[in-house]
């Protein structure tokens, strides 16, 4: 770490003599601190991710220089260090940058922009020291090890940095770590609540089919050949013990009292730092319950001519209790809608065929930019993913390397699922859920929202926004997304696509219900898939899919709903102060242009002088 010159010693020192004297710092000081920030921030990106060559492989960042002995480490051939000292490295390591840029690169002496990427980095800091001292989900969730391994050996191979031959080559060499990692992993790991434990087995059963489908990608007579043989049978027997391990002694352990609810004590926290907004849960929560009722009442107006239509002659049980008479209409016409859907076999073709409408209607009604690169790819989801990616999801190409494969995930039907199982999820995602799909995931959802962030100047910015990133602008701008393509009329304004749209609305909403009830108010299952099915007019299967991601995961699910009501708040500002001037596409490409920057920050960078909310 490079410190302080004496010049800029002295103008720090001179910022703080001016400040007391109530004097405004020059504009040379202000220039030093941001430039001594984004020096401290490149070597902190940098250094963090070489902390895990894993994530350093997603972001694009090959080779890192050790500060310590000038060697350079190729990090797409190493696996990280999850035991005991690299933990304590991590922590050590997140504590001390913390107080660095605390005390050398103050948020109140930085530029919008700047200000910006300090929060990103302070909360992403904060985060990280919440789960090394308190929440500790390395000690009790062995899905946070059977989900980096199988990135580990994933990336390398889908990603274009360097020729076939030495990308297979750095995936052996992760391979050959796997008996040290997973070892690593055991002594970590104290218990486990039942849900993570089934779910890390499922998908570390993806990761042995991702070892042997490594000997397929070996380029015919190559020395690698040796290799993969000599590493690959103890990389096999470590990943089933790891399997018979957690089924014979971690699911036998006692938990303490401890599950896979969070708990009020750690949920508060860690919900400020992911969602980076002033809302609180409980506020949040009260919100999300009014709002159920209020779009529950908007798809009654829908639905009403839709069942004339489809049930001509039949009763409209004017004579029900109102939430009845809302229930069973409603839900009449989304179960006809549902009818309309692709065969089990049929949707990764159907996803494909709807890409190339969306993109033409995206630009006939000039909602966004797309950029020049299309480089998106359809794909099936990696099966050490289908845990979290039980549908489908999006995954972008490494901030550092733009013009590589960007990726959309979709979750193929498992050939063992019963039919009736089948039917039902097929129903939830029928051809105008799918269509709904297609636009949060890729167009105009989280590719173009990536690619807009990939251009991002310079690229040391483009990185950080990239890697901590807000989940509120992210998912928020997926789902606002939709709200715009069904306003301005995708499918020829159907009602069919509206009322779907808004049932899948119904689901942002639920999602931050059942997070924060579930995580901190010991909501039950039952009352869970009561909300999703009853409530939500949610399928049986998708219902029961959405619990197990809620209990994996906490903090995320709100993020859909908070962004959402974020991004619309942000365009009404933005348009009044444009007044006549305003368009859709100068107001997107503006505010994606700057990457996924928590909302309040993002407005003090594009809204006029005094119209940003709590701007100076």
């Amino acid at each position: 770490m490079k410190y302080l010159s004496r010049i800029l010693l002295f103008l720090f020192l001179y910022t703080i003599f001016a400040t007391a004297q109530g004097m405004k710092p020059t504009n040379t000081s202000a220039t030093q601190a941001n430039a001594k920030f984004s020096q401290m921030t490149d070597q902190f990106v940098k250094d963090s991710l070489a902390l895990s060559p894993v994530n350093a492989s997603q972001a694009g960042y090959h080779q890192h220089v050790d500060p310590k002995t000038g060697k350079t480490i190729d990090l797409d051939a190493q696996l990280d260090d999850v035991g005991p000292q690299g933990m304590a490295a991590q922590d050590k390591f997140y504590r001390q940058w913390r107080h660095l840029f605390q005390t050398e690169t103050p948020i109140a002496s930085l530029n919008a922009q700047d200000a910006a990427d300090f929060r990103l980095i302070d909360d992403q800091i904060a985060l990280n020291l919440l789960e090394f001292e308190k929440i500790q989900n390395y000690q009790h969730n062995p899905t946070v090890y059977v989900e980096l391994l199988g990135n580990g050996l994933f990336l390398p191979l889908t990603q274009e940095y360097a020729s076939k031959e030495v990308r297979v080559g750095d995936v052996i060499s992760r391979i050959g770590q796997i008996p040290r990692f997973l070892d690593q992993a055991k002594s970590e790991l104290t218990d486990a609540d039942p849900i993570f434990i089934s779910t890390a087995i499922d998908e570390n059963e993806g990761n042995l089919n991702l070892v042997d489908s490594v000997a397929a990608d070996i380029p015919a007579g190559s020395p690698l050949k040796a290799q993969y043989d000599n590493v690959a049978p103890a990389a096999k027997k470590a990943l089933n013990g790891f399997n018979a391990w957690m089924q014979n002694d971690l699911a036998k352990r006692p938990t303490n009292g401890r599950t896979w609810r969070l708990g009020a004590e750690w949920y508060a926290p860690k919900f400020r730092y992911v969602i980076e907004t002033s809302i609180q849960p409980a506020q949040l929560l009260t919100e999300a319950e009014g709002e159920l009722t209020k779009t529950r009442a908007e798809m009654l107006q829908l639905a009403l001519p839709l069942y004339k239509q489809m049930y001509p002659g039949q009763d409209d049980y004017s004579n029900l209790p109102a939430l009845e008479r809302e229930n069973k209409i409603i839900a009449a016409v989304l179960n006809r809608i549902s009818d309309e859907h692709p065969q089990r076999d049929q949707l990764m073709e159907v996803v494909k065929a709807d890409l190339d409408g969306i993109k033409q209607f995206i630009r006939e009604k000039k909602i966004v930019t797309l950029s020049s690169r299309d480089n998106l790819k359809v794909i099936p989801t990696p099966e050490f993913e289908r845990g979290i990616y039980s549908v489908a999801g999006f995954h972008g190409a490494p901030p550092l390397e733009p013009n590589a494969e960007a990726q959309y995930w979709v979750t193929p039907i498992d050939p063992k699922m019963p039919e009736a199982k089948v039917e039902s999820k097929l129903r939830e995602y029928n051809n105008y859920a799918l269509q709904w799909l297609t636009i949060h995931e890729a167009l105009p959802g989280h590719y173009v929202q990536a690619e807009h962030a990939d251009d991002i100047q310079p690229p040391t910015r483009r990185v950080l926004r990239n890697l901590f990133g807000n989940g509120a602008y992210v998912e928020g701008w997926a789902e606002y997304g939709a709200d715009v393509m069904t306003q301005e009329g995708y499918l020829d304004f159907s009602p069919k696509f509206h009322i779907v749209r808004l049932k899948i609305w119904l689901r942002a909403v639920a999602n931050t219900i059942l997070d924060i009830r579930l995580q901190t108010m010991n909501m039950t299952d039952q009352e869970a898939l009561d909300l999703m099915t009853k409530d939500c007019f949610q399928t049986q299967a998708e219902a029961e899919g959405k619990l197990v991601r809620a209990k994996l995961s906490s903090t995320q699910l709100p993020t859909y709903f908070v962004g959402t009501r974020q991004w619309w708040t942000l365009r009404k500002k933005y348009q009044a102060a444009k007044g006549s001037s305003f368009t859709l596409e100068e107001f997107h490409d503006r505010a994606l242009d700057q990457g996924p920057l928590p909302i309040e920050y993002l407005e003090k960078i594009i809204l006029p002088e005094g119209k940003a909310a709590g701007s100076n």
